[in-house]
């Protein structure tokens, strides 16, 4: 009798083993999915990721546990909103400032934050390829004067360190493209220039690309494996404009959220004299299965914050507002006026 039982409970043992979730390696393989924000509210992950609410401009503030980082730092006359945004952040120390390129809705607060004394900033870095505006001209002459500066260039293969697993890889411009231009044997295009980057901790991913458009999009798609492309998260080329966010693109990335950084569009203060964003890239985004609900841009959503943990993640806008579709049926309207 006791053999039997023996036998009844070794067997009901293995059933249930088996429909408890498969081998370890199916198990390591579904851990490396990661959840997307409906699933998971306000993850307390140790990264954190905010798109600054500073206007036309870009300002993203990357935080690990060890180290403060800005990707851009808004327009010229954004840089009071790039203060308020910074104190409400509590952060005042920057280990890492990244400028995608010299355009003053990108560089626009650096020279602030290098001049005032209750900033520190640690290192900046560039593309590499000098501007001639009063404005670039400016920043370099600050970071040359303050030796506790150190000033760094990134081409196409370099990775920055972010700390804690937290890691930064550069995927543009080129080497051989920075050389072109600063030999002359190249006409100097900003926006093509900029650096594009993806940001990686553990499975988690997300797309930086200042404002490079669609030409820099397809060099990239060609020259990438699409495994080293995929994100979960992108920051809209070029502020949403048509120029940038081509189908082809958002295909290898396949990004579940979009970020758009660009101010009011009736504000000229505010530098969005051009519209963004552009029906073009917003009916792509959804073509590419975004929902609606995932695309979140400063002017209605506010200040949007990014939390994971490297498995799972969450994105929290400021204000709750799906625009999406009101806003390509109003453009649709009124350029038919």
């Amino acid at each position: 009798m006791k053999k039997i039982l023996l036998s009844i409970f070794i067997l009901t043992a293995f059933i249930f083993s088996g429909c408890g979730g498969g081998t370890s390696a199916e198990k390591n393989s579904a851990e490396k999915v990661p959840q997307t924000a409906s699933e998971n509210k306000d993850v307390k992950g140790d990264l954190k990721i905010t798109m600054l609410n500073v206007g036309q401009g870009d300002a993203f503030l990357i935080q690990t546990k060890s180290q403060n980082i800005l990707i851009d730092t808004s327009d010229i006359d954004e840089r009071t909103k790039l203060v308020n945004e910074l104190d409400k952040a509590g952060v005042s120390t920057f280990d890492k400032i990244i400028l995608t390129h010299p355009h003053a809705d990108h560089i626009g607060g650096l020279e602030k934050l290098l001049k005032e004394k209750k900033f520190t900033v640690k290192e900046v870095y560039d593309n590499g390829i000098p501007a001639t505006s009063k404005l670039y001209l400016n920043y370099m002459n600050e970071i040359k004067a303050d030796k506790n500066i150190k000033h760094g260039t990134l081409t196409a293969g370099d990775t920055v360190d972010f700390g804690d697993g937290v890691k930064f890889e550069v995927l543009y411009p080129t080497k051989e493209l920075v050389k072109e231009v600063k030999d002359g044997n190249r006409k100097t295009d900003p926006n093509n220039e900029s650096i594009v980057g993806r940001l990686v901790y553990k499975n988690f991913t997300m797309m930086f690309t200042g404002d490079a458009e669609k030409e820099v999009e397809s060099n990239i798609w060609a020259d990438n494996d699409e495994k080293k492309l995929r994100s979960e998260i992108l920051k809209a080329g070029h502020h949403g404009s048509y120029t940038a966010s081509t189908e082809n693109f958002l295909r290898v990335v396949k990004p579940e959220f979009v970020l758009i950084s660009a101010g009011e569009p009736t504000d000229k203060r505010g530098g969005n004299t051009y519209g963004h964003p552009h029906v073009e890239p917003l009916e792509n985004y959804l073509k590419a299965g975004i929902d609606s609900k995932n695309i979140f841009w400063t002017w209605k959503n506010g200040t949007v914050v990014i939390k994971t943990d490297g498995k799972n993640f969450s994105v929290t806008p400021e204000v709750k507002e799906d625009w999406v579709k009101e806003w390509i049926t109003e453009k649709k309207k009124n350029s038919k006026k």
